[in-house]
């Protein structure tokens, strides 16, 4: 009777550099980063710039003027003699006198530039003038809208839905634009320029005149 052969025990498979590294130490875990806050921008009421580049703008002064009322903490954040300093610390007294005299300079020039074109929007004028094309048939042109920043494209959009006619822009005679509306309105578009109804509003009703232009009779 023949002999069992004893059996050895399995091999083990030796680790690995990586397994016999991780047995030995661990890698330390990171905490996850705070995620970073938004930052908060603060528009000034004046000229919509954030409040760090009102310098840059045309009306400096009042910027400053009505952060002030409006919050003397952020005022002083800015415009605080320690503020300025730290600002423009580095520049000689030369060149801080040449940039107020600069930015004074751009302020009366942007004041004038308003001031004028003010002057012209007051002075402009409207006119509705209601042209007849034949006896039983009119249509309405209005001009000079523009001049009080009106759309006219918009306005005529405007009119033909009130009126449920048509009306669009198209050049007079002089090649100004204007909006001419299907029927006698006249008097209709007068009313709504003096409530300032929708995108006609800003007119001022002094400014407005209405006129006929009636078709001139042929000769027999």
């Amino acid at each position: 009777m023949g002999r069992k052969r004893a059996q050895s025990p399995p091999r083990q498979a030796a680790p690995t550099e990586d397994e016999g590294a991780g047995s030995s130490s661990q890698q330390p875990v990171e905490p996850p980063k705070e995620p970073t806050p938004p930052v908060r921008v603060i528009y000034c009421d004046v000229c919509s710039f954030p409040l760090e580049y009102c310098e840059f703008g045309s009306s400096f002064t009042r910027c400053k003027e009505s952060l002030k009322e409006s919050n003397e903490e952020l005022y002083n954040k800015y415009y605080s003699d320690e503020a300025l300093q730290s600002k423009i610390g580095t520049l000689s007294l030369e060149a801080q006198k040449k940039l107020e005299k600069d930015a004074a300079k751009k302020e009366a020039k942007a004041e004038a530039k308003a001031d004028a074109a003010l002057k012209k929007k007051l002075a402009s004028q409207v006119t509705i003038k209601r042209i007849e094309r034949t006896k039983r048939k009119h249509v309405t042109a209005i001009h000079g809208l523009e001049a009080f920043s009106i759309d006219l494209k918009k306005a005529a959009k405007q009119l033909a839905g009130r009126f449920a006619t048509g009306a669009s822009v198209t050049k007079n005679a002089q090649g100004l634009d204007e909006i001419v509306v299907q029927g006698d309105v006249s008097d209709e578009i007068l009313e709504i320029l003096e409530k300032g109804e929708g995108v006609l509003k800003g007119v001022p009703i002094d400014n407005v005149q209405v006129v006929e232009d009636k078709k001139k009779k042929t000769e027999g």
